[in-house]
């Protein structure tokens, strides 16, 4: 049977340089922005696939210092990919937005990936002293003509995140976000080893689907949930 908790809102200390004040939401932040040349945005996201909680999209405009070493976020350790994700967040300026569960119920999670992306990208060019001269997208499709809200020149960059600095910078932020925001979340239901998977189908978290059932952050529109419930 589908546990019967309250909805987990991913609410923190309100530290907006850590994690994000709702599930659903965006934090800008970083260092104080100084793009005298062109201005080139990074997209990517994080958390696509899994069967449990958000995905989150990061936006970034490389700043000076920012740290050697940018990649992938999936190709680095988790002791490096947090480390940058610091000297990232505390050179570069960025913003971030979540969307979570009901809303990827609500729309399919492709559409919420170009949602969040898009709130992300708005975030951070209201911080920008004017346009970006384009927005630069790990995949291979935009939110150009998929969300009404976009309006800025984008080209989309298949395995971007391991060859343009600022979608690998984008990459690493998604993602050491979104980790945080599931090992908060794995406190609150700790029957799935979120804190480990990060929502993804592990077989630990499957067998505790079945067992369990649905908590309030697993996606029912993705079959194994959907299957769990009946």
């Amino acid at each position: 049977m589908p546990q019967e908790t309250p909805e987990f809102d991913f609410s923190t200390d309100k530290n907006a340089d850590q994690s994000a004040d709702h599930l659903a939401g965006s934090a800008p932040g970083g260092a104080a922005i100084r793009v005298p040349g062109r201005v080139i945005i990074g997209v990517d996201e994080a958390g696509r696939g899994p069967l449990a909680g958000p995905v989150v999209a990061a936006a970034v405009v490389l700043g000076n210092g920012v740290p050697a070493g940018l990649n992938d976020s999936k190709k680095l350790s988790a002791k490096r990919r947090a480390a940058l994700d610091e000297g990232i967040r505390a050179t570069c300026h960025w913003a971030v937005a979540v969307v979570g569960p009901e809303e990827i119920d609500e729309i399919n999670i492709f559409q919420a990936t170009m949602v969040a992306m898009t709130r992300c990208v708005r975030d951070l060019a209201a911080q920008l002293p004017g346009d970006p001269e384009i927005v630069l997208i790990d995949g291979n499709q935009t939110p150009e003509r998929r969300c009404a809200e976009w309006r800025w020149n984008a080209r989309a960059i298949v395995g971007g995140d391991g060859i343009e600095p600022a979608i690998s910078a984008a990459s690493i932020v998604a993602k050491e976000w979104r980790d945080r925001l599931m090992i908060e979340a794995a406190a609150a239901h700790p029957h799935y080893g979120w804190e480990r998977n990060k929502g993804y189908g592990s077989a630990e978290h499957m067998a505790a689907l079945k067992e369990h059932g649905p908590a309030p952050l697993h996606r029912r529109s993705f079959r194994p949930v959907a299957e769990a419930e009946r």
